[in-house]
């Protein structure tokens, strides 16, 4: 096991650290689909994330790559972005991809997705898989065509889109971000 330097004087020998350390976003996948035992695994842990007051308000859509669906919203975030066609679609060919989507009127909504995709994200990365957290779509899922996505995608009524990931074999090896801990931390005493 890593161990790994939180700031300047602490090391922590830690799995979970170690996972997390590790995750980056990944921008090239296989062709190779994810087995039935990784998928349930990464949906289970979106699953056991907690939310707010317990309400479970998150329901994920399971959409594979080639899907005609996400040309459709491809090519609608792009129109939208006012951006030409590119050498990759806005999930980067991923064999899977999971839409996160919730109840419209509750209040927690956006962080309790946020954490939900985070534990996905960590239990693929465990898992050897890559994943992309994905939010370049929202504008197109909260448009004029949102009714006709959220019936493509069977978001339940009285939801909305929240967040997806995008998950497969990784085929880049994408160095993780650096961060400056005396800058982005402040310790009040």
């Amino acid at each position: 096991m890593e161990a790994i330097k939180l700031n300047n004087s602490i090391q922590i020998s830690n799995q979970v650290l170690s996972t997390i350390k590790q995750r980056s976003s990944a921008r090239a996948y296989s062709t190779e689909q994810l087995t039935q035992s990784e998928l349930d695994t990464i949906l289970k842990a979106g699953l056991m994330a907690p939310t707010g007051m317990n309400r479970q308000e998150i329901h994920f859509t399971v959409v594979k790559g080639n899907n005609p669906v996400l040309a459709e919203l491809d090519e609608e975030n792009r129109r939208l972005r006012g951006q030409e066609k590119q050498p990759h679609n806005f999930y980067y060919e991923a064999p899977v991809l999971i839409f996160l989507s919730a109840e419209d009127d509750f209040k927690w909504n956006k962080v309790d997705s946020g954490i939900a995709v985070e534990n996905m994200t960590l239990a693929a990365e465990s898992l050897g898989l890559g994943t992309l957290i994905i939010g370049c779509v929202y504008d197109a899922l909260h448009g004029e065509k949102q009714e006709y996505f959220s019936e493509k995608l069977r978001i339940p009524e009285s939801y909305s889109f929240q967040i997806a990931l995008a998950v497969g074999h990784k085929t880049d090896n994408r160095i993780p971000h650096e961060y400056d801990y005396e800058k982005q931390v402040t310790i009040l005493e």
